[in-house]
């Protein structure tokens, strides 16, 4: 195993991810590579496109941050990706671009609604990836 990729978003759920490839990185002598994802969504209007004003791509800076914080503190040499799209497709696509051996992920108990429109990051990114795929409950 030489290339692990984490989705992370400073959710409890990803920082359970990104503690467990840590624990993969060292044992494997692994290179880590985290990203994460400010979604882009559709708006009701013809042809209108744009980033959810609730989840910025400047936040997503800020979890990178966050990330990088507690690698430095770990001792872990980490390469960091950030990203504009669906969560899922940006996480494989990153996982693609680096010939990851590994994708790492967090879950979390899927609401009513997520459990309806299938909505589950993790669940998508296990069916899309062309890796092995952890997920970390």
């Amino acid at each position: 195993m030489e290339t692990i990729v984490v989705g992370y978003d400073h959710t409890e759920p990803s920082k359970r991810a990104l503690e467990r490839a840590v624990m993969l990185v060292r044992a494997f002598g692994a290179r880590l590579v985290i990203t994460s994802v400010a979604p882009v969504v559709t708006s009701a209007a013809a042809r209108a496109i744009g980033t959810d004003p609730g989840d910025t791509p400047a936040e997503h800076r800020e979890e990178l941050a966050a990330a990088r914080a507690y690698l430095a503190g770990e001792g872990v040499e980490t390469e960091y990706v950030q990203a504009i799209g669906r969560a899922a497709d940006s996480i494989v696509a990153a996982a693609e671009q680096h010939g990851a051996d590994l994708i790492v992920v967090g879950t979390r108990e899927p609401g009513v609604l997520e459990r309806l429109l299938g909505s589950s990051v993790s669940d998508a990114v296990s069916h899309r990836a062309h890796c092995d795929v952890l997920i970390v409950h």
